[in-house]
């Protein structure tokens, strides 16, 4: 990264005689330098190659990343996109982001408050009349998991291959969907507690559409894809398939043992707006710098998103309104979002100036340390090299 270069300036003056020495001008007051800012750390390109070796000594086929910064564009692979014919991981591959998708629907939701189409803190039943259970359950609640709505994913994956199966080319409508989760005890009351659930953005794909009267990926679309030109993302529920170059998806049985379930080919409607979007790591690197640069919200919707509470005892993690906030070990804050969906898991992360931003996969899920180690990727990348490493 490129320093600030400080030149000593000399002047040589001739000697004055006391016939023509002039006065002195007064010394004009002069404004305190202005504080250089700290140094930021060079990625360390070989601390993400180790942390994408770790993801697959615990269980993922393959893995990459894709770093930009001011010095431009760095990335890495490891292992295979595809176990079957071998072909080598590959960062212009799309894959399944998962939970990345709640970011991309904030944001579609944040654009509509901005048009004053509904607001943040009015009860979500005014949108959609008699739709949930409690008056005081609002938009903000949605996005900040604070409604209380019940994760339906627990019981519908509670065996990860079968549960899988009978989902895999299923479409569901978003009411059956709330329906499973309001068929659970609510886990909080409205606005006490983050409780992560994709509930919440099920009613935030519910209302996208009756506000707009049109399709979330038609929102998805006219409101992100196009204005990014994120050529490699897409909405294409409830297709199945992923088009062109992809990276196939692997989902570990709850078995020891048991042999990986190629889950590349499913609907996903399980997720939809909560986890259903396709993409690749340079339109996330795109998606994620352009956020942060104030490209697709306000000022006030932006700081809005960005107003995060603890998730975590530590004090490390943190969510806003459908984003992320890691706090890393060097200071650095970054914003984003995680991913897990069967056979990919994702990190799309970017610091608050959005001039630094990384995406990271692993084809694999249903394996906690393949994902732990994978996160990796972010201390490396925005902290840089460190002694122990």
């Amino acid at each position: 990264m490129s320093a600030t270069l400080f030149a000593a300036l000399t002047g040589v003056l001739a000697p004055a005689t006391a016939a023509s020495a002039a006065p002195a001008a007064p010394t004009a007051p002069t404004s305190p330098a202005a504080p250089t800012a700290p140094a930021v750390p060079a990625p360390d390109m070989d601390g993400v190659t180790a942390a994408l070796n770790a993801a697959m000594a615990n269980g993922a086929p393959g893995a990459m990343a894709r770093f930009t910064g001011p010095d431009g564009v760095r990335t890495r692979t490891a292992g295979v996109r595809d176990r079957v014919s071998g072909a080598a991981m590959d960062t212009t591959a799309r894959f399944r982001i998962g939970s990345v998708s709640k970011t991309f629907s904030s944001v579609v939701l944040l654009q509509l408050v901005d048009e004053g189409r509904l607001e943040l803190d009015a009860p979500v039943n005014r949108y959609l009349p008699g739709l949930l259970p409690d008056d005081r359950i609002t938009v903000r609640h949605l996005l900040t998991h604070r409604s209380g709505l019940a994760e339906y994913t627990d019981a519908m994956f509670a065996k990860t291959v079968p549960g899988f199966e009978a989902v895999r080319n299923r479409v569901f409508t978003y009411q059956e969907l709330l329906d499973l989760s309001l068929a659970e005890p609510r886990t909080t009351e409205p606005g006490a507690a983050y409780k992560y659930s994709n509930a919440n953005f099920v009613v935030v794909g519910m209302l996208i559409e009756k506000v707009t009267g049109t399709s979330a990926a038609k929102q998805y679309e006219q409101r992100v894809i196009k204005p990014l030109r994120l050529r490699h993302t897409s909405y294409v529920h409830p297709r199945a398939r992923i088009e062109g170059t992809h990276v196939r998806g692997y989902l570990h049985p709850d078995e020891a043992g048991a042999p990986l379930v190629d889950s590349t080919e499913q609907t996903a409607s399980w997720a939809q707006t909560a986890g259903a979007v396709i993409s690749d790591p340079a339109d996330l690197n795109t998606f994620t710098t352009a956020l942060m640069r104030g490209r697709l919200l306000s000022p006030r919707m932006l700081d809005a998103m960005t107003t995060v509470t603890p998730t975590d005892t530590a004090g490390t993690r943190f969510y806003g309104l459908g984003l992320r906030r890691y706090d890393l070990s060097c200071g650095t804050q970054v914003y984003g979002h995680t991913g897990t969906v069967q056979g990919y898991y994702t990190y799309a992360f970017a610091t608050r100036d959005g001039r630094r931003a990384l995406s990271a996969m692993a084809n694999t899920s249903n394996r906690g340390a393949a994902n732990t180690a994978l996160g990796g990727t972010l201390e490396a990348a925005f902290c840089g090299k460190k002694a122990n490493r």
